[in-house]
């Protein structure tokens, strides 16, 4: 095939000159910026460049916890499972029957409660939907202790604190659950004494603010007030 006029082919010297020019454009290209980075690579003679985004090392990272089946670093620790959680409960304050060393309170242990007559509630609340809640009623609690106080000052292993009135317990049926749906609660669960009232019975005595705070869960102790 004919050359035309003033051309040649590329000799060796004139493909390391463009060879050369190409680096040096692609040098200028390559941004030094916080927001975007290359890496180059060295392979079958040429320099290649890839894309790398802030923070490449993290995401690999989170990767290969992944690929690992382990939790990435910045995930929200799970729940510790809960140990078998054993009822109890203290009353003090007005009542006449004590069984502590200084008698001045009265334990129930595990056993105890479960001894006491089971009763059950159905009903929705502001932080479960429509469930059974089974466990003694507060008033054979306070029989048991011979309370003879008007106010119930109930404290919680949370360091919650609430007030409900001893009439209560007649009135609505209080009832002190270890139960919900026929599974023991625990701790993470409102355990292992959450106070029930009938809120679906009397809506309009018990919903809002003022009867959601009776509503008083991981109950540890209760102190009886004149």
């Amino acid at each position: 095939m004919p050359m035309l006029a003033g051309c040649c082919w590329p000799t060796g010297w004139s493909k390391r000159k463009q060879a050369e020019k190409r680096k040096k454009r692609r040098s200028a290209a390559t941004p030094h910026t916080k927001t975007t980075r290359f890496i180059a690579r060295k392979g079958s003679g040429n320099m290649q460049y890839f894309k790398v985004w802030p923070g490449w090392r993290r995401w690999a990272a989170v990767a290969a916890f992944v690929f690992a089946g382990a939790a990435p670093p910045f995930a929200q620790p799970a729940f510790a499972a809960d140990p078998a959680t054993s009822l109890s409960l203290d009353v003090d304050g007005e009542v006449r029957v004590t069984n502590n060393a200084a008698h001045t309170a009265y334990h129930f242990s595990e056993a105890q409660l479960l001894a006491l007559p089971a009763h059950s509630i159905t009903t929705t609340t502001t932080w479960t939907p429509r469930s059974t809640f089974t466990g003694p009623l507060l008033s054979d609690v306070l029989k048991a202790v011979g309370a003879y106080g008007s106010q119930i000052e109930i404290h919680t292993l949370d360091d919650y604190t609430c007030v409900v009135p001893v009439a209560d317990a007649d009135r609505y049926g209080v009832v002190v659950a270890y139960a919900m749906n026929g599974q023991r609660l625990k701790v993470s669960n409102f355990g292992p004494l959450f106070l029930i009232y009938p809120r679906d019975q009397y809506p309009l005595e018990l919903d809002g603010a003022a009867g959601d705070s009776k509503f008083a869960w991981q109950i540890k102790s209760m102190t009886i007030k004149q």
